[in-house]
């Protein structure tokens, strides 16, 4: 089962990067990451989790991407891998439970 949640932050992306690269649990390894300055103040940045979630049995994976193209920074949460199942993609929340641990962190920013 995989979930999209988007959201603009604020926040230049290396500093969304760094916040939830120091805020994020232990429980959550970071798999990978990169940062890339394209110049003239553009960025677009990209970090990968992985957490085993007990509630669906299951590893879960959360990649987060963050740009700047548009003027202010969008972030993209994907959450994969969260269900147990090859018929039923059902994960009992662990994939939105896995994004919400980033929007938590990047809450006070979150432009409405």
């Amino acid at each position: 089962m995989n979930e999209v949640f988007r959201f603009d932050i604020s926040l230049q992306p290396d500093a969304a990067i760094t916040l939830v690269r120091n805020g994020l649990s232990e429980q959550s390894e970071l798999l990978h990451q990169e940062l890339h300055d394209l110049g003239d103040g553009l960025m677009i940045g990209t970090l990968v989790y992985e957490r085993y979630f007990l509630r669906s049995g299951n590893q879960a994976a959360l990649v987060m991407i963050v740009d700047n193209f548009r003027g202010v920074s969008n972030v993209r949460l994907i959450s994969a891998g969260s269900s147990n199942s090859k018929v039923f993609k059902f994960d009992w929340g662990a994939g939105k439970s896995f994004a919400s641990s980033v929007e938590k962190i990047l809450t006070p920013y979150i432009l409405k």
